[in-house]
């Protein structure tokens, strides 16, 4: 858990890290302070895995969660549009933040890509939302899974419980072979937190 004067956990030692200067940090966590978030659970201590996101309901998910990367200085790779990154103020920003592009034309095709960037590296953290919109979806696409299981990295879930204004990580799961057994598990997971700022529960 955090601690009293931090709205953010701490990294583990095998969690990826990139350096950020103290006032980086600051602003991080001041950005979590303003809007009174905090975090609970704990990240676990392993050097690759898929983190998810989910229900993925609003654009402020992503600036709460720019916010916990800012302020831990951790490492979290997550897909981002040619155009965005390409842009002449924000494209720099989001690069630093951890945004990477991802060749959508490309023969192997996005979850390979992913899959191989995990792979060739010691340490990686990939984050998606598994329903790949804001909407709320009945069912999530399989990309998540696809890449955990191409890539042999357990799945870990976050949630933004936007009622009590916090963010959580749970446990790894470990994947099978079955998609649908899986995405049940961690679906009932899901089902004690945080509907979303949208449909909160």
């Amino acid at each position: 858990m955090s601690d009293a004067a931090s709205p953010v956990l701490p990294l583990p030692p095998s969690a990826p890290r990139i350096h950020r200067n103290a006032l980086v940090r600051w602003i991080g966590r001041t950005i979590l302070r303003l809007g009174g978030w905090r975090m609970e659970g704990a990240f676990p201590d392993l050097p690759k895995l898929v983190l998810i996101g989910a229900p993925h309901s609003s654009n402020w998910d992503g600036v709460w969660g720019f916010a916990v990367v800012m302020a831990t200085g951790l490492d979290l790779k997550v897909l981002g549009k040619d155009t965005l990154l390409k842009a002449p103020v924000v494209g720099p920003i989001l690069k630093r933040l951890g945004v990477i592009p991802v060749d959508r034309k490309a023969a192997q095709g996005v979850v390979e890509q992913a899959a191989q960037m995990i792979r060739g590296a010691d340490k990686f953290w990939y984050g998606l939302a598994p329903e790949g919109t804001r909407k709320v979806v009945e069912k999530w696409k399989p990309g998540f899974w696809r890449i955990a299981k191409a890539a042999a990295v357990p799945v870990v879930p976050a949630y933004f419980h936007y009622g009590r204004r916090t963010i959580g990580i749970g446990a790894p799961f470990e994947l099978t072979d079955h998609y649908e057994s899986d995405v049940a598990r961690i679906r009932e997971w899901y089902r004690s937190v945080s509907n979303g700022k949208n449909h909160d529960a």
